[in-house]
């Protein structure tokens, strides 16, 4: 069986699979360059992409700008034609400037999520770029069809679908993580149900991208099988040569157990899936305390109230200090074993996916 390809209105990606956008600096444009030259779509997390600037901590906002533009431009560079993406979370102080900016550089694709991007078509009329929301619900999914057909007489180009088991900041109660009710797939065959009207309307597909705890062929498989067009996958590509992040940071992935991968609550007041660490058995038994704010980054941070700076510690991983950060990572990260390059993960995915689709039909 030959695995279709995921289309997104004239987008095409040969091979259905997202790579998720991973913040702070774990998918820069090395990494998405990669995956989007192999045929998938490369994603850049936005979510403080200055750090690295030299002015970061002084020039906060004209930094992040400037790394924004300079990734975009590189990693465009790099994917050879390739598909590019950024993930922009509404929470984001600086989300309306950062979306401005992408589309000024001809962004293919903006991801937004951690919140209903309800403004975002506002941005994009008359322009190139495609506009997908990342949704954990059929409600979600409804809200934004309704608000974007109601106020701006357009759909999303695309939809993703995150389910329980991705790393990062869930869109879940707690409770409901091991619930049956919310796996990926009954959320995936809800939201299918739930946009039917919005296509039929709009004479338009709404493909679903599907992600959350996806480790490999089977679970891709699956995915499809059950009405998605895509995949979105995240822990996996952190383990490849071409990830932003630290060697250090990596193998903090390839050494966790299933027992190191823990619920937590993040200072943003969302819970999260992340390795534990010296850093999170601190914050946990309140050892830490607040330390102040270095980016301003989010809205719902109060930073007098936080534990800790999530920003500073996000990036103090990112360059391999896990003593004074942690590791985000989804549901499967303890299956991860070696670091590979992008073209052998994508390669292995497609011949594993091939494989069991094969031996199902």
């Amino acid at each position: 069986m030959k695995i279709p390809s995921l289309k997104i209105d004239n987008l095409i990606a040969k091979v259905p699979v997202v790579q998720g956008g991973m913040g702070v600096g774990i998918s820069l444009s090395s990494l998405a360059g990669a995956v989007a030259k192999n045929g998938g779509i490369g994603v850049l997390s936005g979510v403080e992409i200055g750090f690295d600037e030299p002015d970061y901590f002084s020039n906060k906002k004209e930094a992040n700008i400037r790394a924004l533009k300079k990734h975009i431009r590189k990693a465009k560079a790099l994917s050879n034609g390739g598909i590019i993406g950024i993930n922009l979370m509404t929470v984001l102080n600086d989300f309306e400037e950062l979306v401005k900016e992408s589309i000024k550089e001809k962004i293919d694709i903006i991801f937004s999520g951690a919140g209903l991007p309800i403004n975002l078509p506002k941005f994009t009329k008359g322009s190139n770029t495609k506009i997908a929301p990342i949704v954990s619900s059929s409600k979600a999914a409804k809200i934004i069809c309704k608000k974007w057909d109601k106020k701006y007489n357009v759909i999303p180009d695309a939809i993703v679908v995150e389910g329980p088991d991705a790393g990062g900041h869930l869109g879940f109660k707690k409770e409901n993580l091991q619930d049956q009710d919310f796996s990926l797939i009954n959320i995936i065959k809800d939201v299918l149900e739930t946009i039917k009207p919005f296509e039929e309307k709009y004479n338009k597909p709404i493909p679903i991208i599907a992600g959350g705890g996806i480790d490999n062929g089977k679970d891709i498989g699956d995915i499809l099988m059950a009405g998605a067009s895509g995949v979105q996958i995240g822990t996996r590509f952190i383990a490849t040569d071409e990830c932003d992040a630290s060697d250090k940071f990596k193998e903090n992935l390839l050494q966790c157990k299933s027992e190191d991968i823990v619920i937590i609550n993040s200072p943003v007041g969302m819970i999260g899936r992340a390795i534990s660490n010296d850093f999170l058995d601190a914050v946990s038994s309140n050892t830490k305390r607040p330390i102040g704010c270095i980016s301003n980054c989010l809205k719902p941070c109060i930073p007098t109230q936080a534990p800790y700076c999530i920003a500073e510690a996000l990036i103090n991983a990112q360059k391999g200090y896990m003593e004074n950060g942690f590791a985000f990572a989804g549901a499967k990260a303890y299956k991860v074993d070696k670091i590979i390059p992008v073209k052998t993960l994508m390669d292995n995915l497609m011949t594993e996916t091939k494989s069991y689709l094969d031996n199902k039909y």
